[in-house]
């Protein structure tokens, strides 16, 4: 029987005679899907147009695994689970005829399919979200087959599974989620009240004791326990609460270290902005950031290079197993660094550099204006378009043309001595630096769009080794010369955005959202479903 009804010989509801039955459903559905994506076709196709959703039990275990999306920071109203209970008891109540039962059926199964795309790949179009964005859009790769199969077993969970995100960090989001939630159903955390004077190690102050419990709630620091029966002799005093002791400082430093603060150990105003946050905010965070995990973390190599930008850090996973990390500089604000996958093809030893446009027009002229020695000092040649030495002494420097600025290599080029390039349409790549003291800040949004790696020769040998590229890095920098150096093979490269990063030991760090990307995810990530 189809949906709990007993099949009827004939039906005119829609102003056809028509036969009943699984059979009738079927010719239904083979007639509507035609109009449908081209995946719900190929899910019938594969099922020979026979329904899927004929028992409640089946209906049952859908809307339930349903709410278990919230774990992946989804909402599960957005696929429709009360809509699809109401419609099914409907259609059993009402003996819907062949061409209802039919709708439904697709109803449910463009839910499911929904719902699996957007578990694998993201529900928000990161195109339409951010301009600079350059990662090729990959359409969901589960199996059809798979899908059907777990529909007919009722394994909506294991189906669920099976499409998510399969990289650590990602389970990691999943779990801290579940942690952050279950504090604030406990409440949250409390807010230290605003004020002009930091706290430092050594005060005495009730803000102190507030402090101490903030930071008990994520588990940085164990509660002090004050039990004046475990202190009988009046001669030993309970600890002080309100005591900015050792044990608070260390704490203190953790928690800068993990949000991106110099970790001083003082509590100023951006430390206690911090911790102020509130755990609905920390939530929403980790929720948008593993919509960006959705979008990038699928079809991993064994080996690539991933440089996270808001995270100031750049990770070479390489062939082995082993993890390569180094500091990283990124774009400033209005000089954002972009969000793009490619393909490491070569690196440049010695390399010179062409002023990019905007930074000649912004930077560049406005100094040699001020002082033509700027052009010496720096090592800068003046060319003509076609590459034709130019005397800086003869340009109109107010009204330059379409002159082009080109620094010599050498270790003061702003690329450093190398350079590690890859195919975008931004032109921005990894390099050395001279400003090594950059990589000591906490926050390092310097750059004008491109990465400067910290130890970028060490990444550069391991590149070479892992690609089994016969290349001495050193002795072609030792040699002066500039000149273009190819892996033997190709490395993957994924530069992105999280404001969000699950460490090693299951800690979260928070990181500043340095381009004001969030917000405007978090509100398509929260805006209904429109279907």
């Amino acid at each position: 029987m189809l949906l709990g009804l007993a099949p009827m010989a004939w039906s005119e509801q829609q102003g056809e005679a028509r036969p009943e039955g699984e059979s009738g459903v079927a010719q239904a559905l083979a007639r509507q899907v035609a109009s449908e994506a081209p995946r719900l076709q190929d899910f019938y196709a594969q099922r020979d147009y026979r329904p899927a959703w004929q028992e409640a039990d089946t209906v049952a275990a859908f809307t339930s695994a349903l709410h278990g999306l919230e774990s992946d920071g989804l909402h599960p109203q957005d696929y429709r689970p009360d809509e699809l209970r109401s419609r099914y008891r409907a259609i059993q109540e009402d003996g819907a005829n062949a061409a209802a039962q039919a709708q439904y059926d697709l109803f449910a199964t463009r839910m499911l399919l929904t719902a699996l795309t957007h578990l694998q790949r993201g529900k928000v179009d990161p195109e339409a979200l951010e301009t600079d964005w350059e990662v090729p859009v990959a359409e969901p790769d589960f199996s059809l087959g798979t899908v059907s199969r777990a529909v007919d077993r009722q394994r909506f969970e294991a189906l669920f599974d099976e499409v998510r995100p399969d990289f650590v960090p990602y389970e990691r989001l999943r779990s801290g989620l579940a942690r952050y939630r279950h504090i604030e159903r406990l409440g949250g955390w409390p807010r230290l009240p605003a004020r002009e004077q930091s706290l430092r190690p050594g005060d005495v102050d009730d803000d102190v004791a507030l402090l101490r419990e903030r930071l008990s709630v994520m588990g940085e620091l164990e509660l002090m326990a004050v039990n004046t029966n475990a202190f009988p002799d009046a001669e030993i005093e309970a600890p002080d609460a309100r005591r900015y002791d050792a044990g608070l400082e260390a704490a203190v430093k953790r928690f800068q270290r993990r949000h991106l603060l110099e970790p001083d150990g003082i509590v100023g105003r951006q430390t206690r902005e911090a911790l102020n946050v509130p755990v609905e905010r920390r939530i929403d965070q980790i929720r948008l950031n593993m919509e960006r995990a959705r979008w990038l973390l699928h079809g991993l190599p064994d080996a690539f290079v991933l440089v996270d930008i808001a995270g100031y850090r750049l990770s070479y996973f390489r062939p082995d197993g082993e993890v390569w990390r180094s500091r990283i500089v990124v774009g400033r604000p209005y000089r954002r660094t972009p969000s793009l996958r490619s393909e490491i093809t070569h690196m440049t030893v010695n390399p010179t550099w062409t002023i990019p446009p905007t930074i000649l027009r912004q930077d560049v002229l406005p100094a040699v204006r001020r002082d033509l020695g700027y052009l010496w000092r720096e090592r800068i040649q003046v060319l003509s378009p076609s590459g034709q030495p130019l005397d800086p002494w003869r340009v109109d420097w107010d009204n330059p043309g379409n002159i082009v600025l080109r620094q010599a290599p050498g270790p003061q080029n702003a690329l450093g001595q190398l350079a590690i390039r890859f195919p975008n349409d931004h032109m921005v790549y990894l390099h050395d630096t001279p400003a090594q003291g950059l990589f000591s800040r906490e926050q390092r949004a310097f750059s004008s769009g491109c990465i400067r790696v910290e130890n970028i020769r060490e990444l550069a040998r391991l590149l070479f080794e892992d690609t089994n590229s016969e290349h001495d890095i050193e002795a072609r920098i030792a040699s002066g010369e500039t000149r273009n150096v190819s892996l033997a093979n190709r490395m993957p490269v994924i530069i992105h955005y999280w404001t969000v990063n699950p460490d090693d030991d299951g800690e979260f760090s928070f990181r500043p959202d340095i381009y004001e990307r969030d917000d405007a995810l978090l509100r398509e990530l929260d805006r209904p479903l429109v279907l």
